[in-house]
């Protein structure tokens, strides 16, 4: 099923993100290093050389931010295995961490809620039957753009209502 667009799963140093957080820290670090703070001063002669420390403070804490998943190597996703009938869903896992996820059963999926570009914070929700929202199934699990993931599953299984807001 290597092929099924519904089967997704990315780790973390395919992720161009952790590489660009990565990469924006260590420029902030190599600038707070050539930069001398008591030159860093306005064309009216204001001077704030605490920024060039801080800047360097800012880097590498984006530096250690991108360096725990990218050596961690995590892994997110989802599988739709048909033989069972089972949605499953992963992230955070890493080798010897199970990391957090979910599964359920097709039949059991109600609707898939995707925000729309009114509210991003919202974010990608599955619910079953019964309403409940499923923990862990987020925009993170999920191909770029998650709505035509979820129109491809309801479009599978036609009783999946998608609700994109």
């Amino acid at each position: 099923m290597a092929g099924d667009s519904l089967d997704f799963s990315r780790c973390a140093r395919r992720d161009v993100r952790w590489w660009l957080l990565l990469l924006v820290g260590a420029a902030f670090v190599a600038a707070s290093q050539t930069v001398a703070p008591e030159r860093n001063c306005s064309a009216d002669g204001q001077c704030a050389p605490w920024l060039v420390p801080l800047a360097g403070l800012l880097g590498l804490g984006a530096i250690a931010i991108a360096a725990g998943p990218l050596l961690a190597n995590t892994r997110r996703g989802c599988r739709l295995d048909p033989v069972r009938g089972e949605l499953h869903w992963w992230q955070n896992r890493a080798r010897g961490h199970a990391g957090d996820g979910g599964s359920i059963a097709v039949a059991r999926i109600g609707r898939i809620v995707i925000a729309g570009e009114a509210d991003p914070a919202e974010g990608v929700h599955l619910y079953d039957l019964d309403g409940l929202r499923q923990p862990f199934f987020d925009e993170e699990v999920l191909p770029f753009p998650p709505e035509r993931w979820a129109r491809t599953l309801a479009a599978r299984y036609p009783h999946i209502t998608v609700d994109v807001r």
